[in-house]
């Protein structure tokens, strides 16, 4: 009878693993996938305010936001999100050299990002 509950406990505990696995890999991928498209978007942001347009910084800043709010939690994403809120700022006010500089340090923080 005990072997029967132990054989009863490990299976459960093989299909709690095999089920488990891949669905914590998979939620770690998304916040990798979060962080890299957040990054992407903060370049184009700093590309975009390094030409004078502000509207395009604006855009990119904000889609970059987005990425980073989804990217969980760590200092650099945390920081990102200071920077790229103030880019949003400063690039809706028309200030797309003032903007960029927040948009380039949130490429920074970004970047560091593991």
């Amino acid at each position: 009878m005990q072997m029967k509950i132990h054989r009863g406990v490990l299976v459960v505990a093989a299909v709690a693993a095999l089920v488990g696995l891949p669905l914590f890999s998979g939620l770690a991928l998304a916040v990798d996938k979060h962080a890299t498209e957040a990054l992407e978007h903060a370049k184009e942001a700093v590309a975009h305010g390094k030409q004078g347009h502000a509207p395009a910084l604006v855009e990119h800043a904000e889609e970059a936001l987005k990425h980073a709010g989804a990217a969980g939690k760590n200092p650099h994403v945390d920081e990102a999100i200071k920077h790229l809120k103030e880019a949003v700022a400063q690039g809706k006010a028309g200030h797309a050299d003032v903007g960029t500089q927040h948009a380039e340090e949130a490429v920074t923080h970004l970047s560091e990002v593991k």
